[in-house]
């Protein structure tokens, strides 16, 4: 520094002598922020207190714009303005948690002006979260929260780098002699480990229930459901086999050694909704042993060949399983292949408790099954 400055130190005198010249008599603050240079940013979506929602778009360019979302009747055309400026105001949009994007001459792009999106493989919707009032069971509610904690492992059994989300719920750090049980919670297959908490609001959704007395302190276990890593071959049976060995080979011992969870199965559950249903319904129902709580949402349910020893010795399954839950909406595209499946569940004699509900494949539906699902679980007494 020293050098530094006396090499500079004539160029810095002639600078400073001209603008002693030049200056005002008032002088310019020296922490004064530096002048904004190019358009003002666009502010989107903007909420207002009836429900409706504006979203904009800057591109000057473009020669058709429109905003398309989860909501009902999702899809609205934007209007340019004289600086490139695109907007729409739509609604009143329901209370709930959407996703949503523009298509500008035909190409999806996300929210720019918006920092909330969705996580997925390939991210391409933002989010849009409308609160209810009063709030609903997936809303922030001023009630104690628990943690969420993200870790990055290496994956013994798949060789290479792997993330995992876990929840703690209220209370868990100063319990520090109580065991919890344990929740493993999977998502589908357009998205990540992050999504159930980033868009889903598991972590809000339980600690409301908690809250409420509806549902037992515990440890949220969210891994990467994508074993297989897309685009390389394999069958989605392939993808469920591999994730079982990292689920059984890394995340247990992990989750074991570093958070006070239960290992007895009554002590555990396992639930994902779409293709985390089938990997959740797959292990699950061949490993009663490990898991005694076991469910899916709107699930890419498993061949019957896939589960054949649950199947085929109900008296076992049923004596191990404490809850065997399975929802799907009246509008899902898996609906006939879940309805099968419970076909193959009542022949077989196991014991299930199937949920025919209204809605399709899509959040909205997940968040309301996960706080019906949760209050269910680890009612052992133990």
């Amino acid at each position: 520094m020293r050098l530094l400055t006396c090499f500079l130190g004539p160029a810095l005198f002639l600078a400073a002598g001209v603008v002693l010249a030049q200056a005002p008599t008032t002088p310019t603050p020296t922490n004064a922020p530096p002048r904004r240079t190019g358009p003002p940013p666009v502010r989107s979506p903007e909420i207002a207190l009836d429900g409706r929602v504006t979203f904009r778009i800057r591109a000057p360019k473009a020669g058709d714009v429109a905003v398309a979302g989860q909501w009902p009747d999702g899809r609205t055309n934007l209007v340019r303005d004289t600086n490139g400026v695109w907007s729409a105001t739509v609604g009143p949009i329901p209370p709930g948690v959407w996703e949503y994007g523009f298509q500008v001459d035909g190409v999806g792009s996300i929210d720019p002006g918006n920092p909330a999106i969705k996580p997925m493989r390939e991210p391409r919707t933002s989010i849009l979260h409308i609160p209810g009032q009063p709030p609903l069971i997936h809303d922030f509610q001023d009630v104690p929260h628990g943690t969420v904690h993200q870790h990055t492992y290496k994956s013994a059994a798949l060789g290479r780098l792997r993330e995992l989300v876990v929840y703690t719920p209220p209370g868990y750090d100063s319990r520090s002699r109580t065991k919890y049980p344990v929740l493993f919670l999977q998502h589908g297959s357009g998205d990540n480990q992050a999504t159930w908490v980033a868009h889903g609001k598991a972590h809000w959704i339980i600690d409301n229930l908690i809250a409420a007395h509806h549902a037992k302190p515990m440890v949220v276990v969210m891994m990467d459901g994508h074993a297989v890593v897309p685009g390389e071959p394999g069958a989605p049976n392939a993808n469920t086999v591999q994730f079982e060995r990292d689920l059984f080979t890394d995340v247990m011992p992990f989750v074991d050694a570093h958070y006070r969870v239960r290992t007895d199965a009554k002590g555990r559950g396992i639930v994902g909704l779409s293709m985390g249903g089938g990997q959740s319904l797959t292990i699950g129902l061949n490993h009663p042993d490990r898991f005694a709580w076991v469910g899916g949402f709107s699930s890419a349910v498993p061949a019957r060949e896939a589960v054949a020893g649950a199947l085929d010795h109900p008296d076992l399954t049923n004596a191990r399983l404490k809850l065997l839950w399975i929802g799907c909406g009246q509008k899902d595209f898996l609906l006939q292949r879940n309805q099968d499946f419970i076909a193959q569940l009542k022949q077989s004699g196991v014991k299930h408790d199937w949920q025919l509900t209204e809605g399709d494949h899509s959040w909205p539906v997940w968040r309301r099954y996960l706080a019906d699902f949760v209050p269910r679980l680890f009612q052992d007494g133990k």
